[in-house]
C-alpha cells in the first residue's frame, strides 16, 4: 500500500501499456507510492524482447522524465512519444492516443474485484487484471 500524492490514490497503481486497439500488451502493478517513470521502467524492461516490431510507445505528461527516455532507449531502443495536454484548453479535452489506454482502464473497472481496491495483495491485483483482459479479449472474439 502507498499514497500517490499527484493523483491523490491510495494503494495501488496499474501500469498498462497498450495496443492500438486497447488490448493490453504487459502490466504491472504495485504501490502507489512508486512514481510513474520508475512505473515505466519496469513496464518496459522486457518488451522489445517479447514484441520486436514494437517501435513506438506513447505515453502521458507523468512518463515525461529522463529515466523514463532511458528505460525505452536500453538494450532494443523504442521511440517514447509524450503525449501532452494542450496548454490552452479549458476544460475537458480528448487527448490523442491517451484515450485508447483510459477505455482500457474503464474496462477494467467494469469488473467487480477490480472497481475498488479490495485485495491485498499486488499480485492479486495482477492476477484479476489479467483475468478481465482474458475476458474483454474472448468477447471481443466472440463478437467476430
Amino acid at each position: 500500500m502507498g499514497y500517490d500524492a499527484g493523483k491523490k490514490v491510495k494503494g495501488r497503481k496499474i501500469h498498462a501499456l497498450v495496443d492500438t486497439l486497447g488490448l493490453p500488451i504487459r502490466l504491472i502493478v504495485h504501490s502507489a507510492a512508486v512514481q510513474d517513470r520508475d512505473g515505466a521502467a519496469l513496464l518496459l524492461d522486457k518488451v522489445r524482447e517479447r514484441f520486436p516490431w514494437l517501435e513506438c510507445v506513447f505515453a502521458d505528461g507523468g512518463y515525461d522524465a529522463q529515466q523514463t527516455y532511458e528505460a525505452a532507449a536500453a538494450n532494443h531502443p523504442l521511440r517514447l512519444e509524450v503525449v501532452r495536454r494542450n496548454p490552452h484548453a479549458v476544460g475537458f479535452e480528448v487527448i490523442k492516443r491517451r484515450w485508447v489506454v483510459e477505455r482500457t482502464f474503464s474496462w477494467f473497472g467494469r469488473n467487480r474485484r477490480l472497481a475498488k481496491d479490495y485485495e491485498n495483495l499486488a499480485a492479486t491485483v495482477l492476477s484479476f487484471v489479467t483475468l478481465a483482459a482474458i475476458q474483454f479479449g474472448i468477447r471481443r472474439r466472440a463478437r467476430k
